[in-house]
């Protein structure tokens, strides 16, 4: 098992795989449009896992947003 403060190298098993389904859906154009992000973390149009795979991407942007802050 992982050690807690490793989270986040280990919640990405397969990188790509969320800009791969948004490329299918149309949705991307100069990264992955929020938008779509927003319906995909709401589980619209959208299997299981790509829906978390959007609440970790949503997740994981916060955090770039408020690292610069400290």
């Amino acid at each position: 098992m992982a050690s807690k403060s490793k989270w986040i190298q280990n919640a990405v098993k397969k990188p790509g795989a969320l800009r791969a389904t948004a490329a299918r859906h149309g949705a991307l154009k100069n990264g992955i449009k929020k938008s779509w992000l927003k319906k995909a973390a709401k589980g619209q149009e959208v299997s299981k896992k790509t829906k978390k795979r959007a609440q970790l991407a949503m997740t994981l942007s916060k955090m770039r947003k408020s690292k610069g802050k400290r």
